[in-house]
């Protein structure tokens, strides 16, 4: 079984994926780990890496084209990452496609408990995150970051614990794989 986990920043797409991956033996490939990592490597913050790749594609690329060729050689794994829903649809890769969701004040608190600092800054640093990211994937791939029609399953995760979420993921993969055999 291959998903996809996508949604913004603070949606709880990480947690999930762990819970998904105890819950039903997947490997979990992080494109926000992959990208982190790239940070790191030109010692950058996010930030300043987002801000490069507003500029030079090359890193996104990379980055996006590594899931894909993941995907492809992988039946049993969960990719987490803004685009993997879209470039596996985009590469005629068959998996079900999760979009997380959640209020901007709450994904900002998760991410002062995950990481630290204020609300307002962190808040600040997600705005600015979306919006380079949203300029980068309509500028290079023509995606709609906010398009929600590639989805098997779009929820909001604002009030709802990441047990519960990923237990209504699991009840829908297994509803869409029984769905699938039968057609």
């Amino acid at each position: 079984m291959r998903i996809t986990i996508s949604g913004p920043p603070g949606s709880g797409k990480t947690t999930v994926c762990r819970i998904l991956g105890e819950h039903l033996g997947l490997e979990i490939v992080s494109s926000g780990h992959i990208f982190r990592q790239m940070a790191e490597e030109r010692e950058m913050s996010l930030a300043e890496f987002g801000h490069l790749c507003e500029t030079d594609p090359e890193a996104d690329l990379i980055l996006d084209n590594r899931m894909v060729e993941i995907a492809r050689n992988s039946d049993n794994i969960c990719l987490e990452g803004r685009l993997s829903a879209h470039m596996l649809t985009r590469h005629s890769i068959e998996a079900f496609r999760v979009l997380m969701l959640a209020d901007i004040d709450e994904r900002s608190k998760r991410v002062v408990t995950r990481e630290g600092g204020t609300w307002e800054q962190r808040k600040r640093e997600i705005e600015d995150r979306e919006a380079s990211e949203a300029k980068r994937y309509k500028a290079y791939y023509n995606i709609d970051i906010n398009d929600k029609d590639v989805y098997d399953l779009v929820i909001d995760t604002t009030n709802i614990p990441a047990e519960d979420v990923a237990g209504r993921i699991i009840r829908e993969v297994r509803k869409h794989s029984r769905d699938a055999c039968k057609g």
